[in-house]
């Protein structure tokens, strides 16, 4: 008999709406307690199930980790890097992981279906904004060929100290943009 703990099988899928509540658990949670977003207050769930409408509308991927008899300890997400058109052939990604199931390698398993994602969208570049103290994050996004590009210094404030941000990222062999009517 193994001495090791069995964990339950973690699958990882596209993002239903009905899984928003759980995203949004996560999110929240990481609000409060961390420095991976520099938000200071939880987000609604109305706010979550928008972000969740425009994603679908733009083709911006989300997906979930969701554990066998637990529910959804994961998800990661394309967004808009910004609105204007030019920028059109970029996204930022999110990847968030429940407390206590961070170090299990699920970052990984949320990051690299993005990728595939990216490729498949069109996109040329994805983006990662990390807080310079996140070196799990940084590491991760350098394992899937993400290279640090800048580091802002000093640009977010949160739990009472200046942070800052280190900007990865990774460029998509995809096709020239005129060669798609795009």
């Amino acid at each position: 008999m193994s001495s090791e703990l069995q964990l339950p099988q973690v699958q990882i899928r596209r993002a239903r709406r009905e899984d928003c509540d759980a995203i949004l658990g996560i999110y929240n949670h990481a609000v409060l307690h961390t420095t991976a977003s520099y938000d200071y207050e939880p987000r609604t769930l109305a706010h979550r199930l928008e972000w969740f409408d425009v994603h679908g509308r733009e083709d911006l991927a989300i997906f979930v980790a969701e554990a066998e008899s637990v529910g959804v300890v994961g998800w990661s997400a394309l967004n808009r890097y910004h609105d204007r058109v030019g920028f059109r052939f970029t996204a930022e990604n999110s990847i968030y992981v429940a407390e206590s199931w961070r170090g299990r390698g699920l970052g990984g398993r949320l990051l690299e279906p993005l990728i595939a994602a990216a490729e498949v969208r069109g996109l040329h570049a994805i983006l990662a904004a990390i807080d310079a103290d996140n070196q799990s994050s940084i590491r991760l996004h350098a394992r899937f060929g993400f290279e640090k590009v800048g580091q802002f210094r000093q640009v977010g404030y949160k739990f009472g100290r200046w942070l800052d941000v280190i900007y990865m990222e990774r460029l998509i062999h995809s096709p020239i943009p005129g060669a798609q009517g795009s």
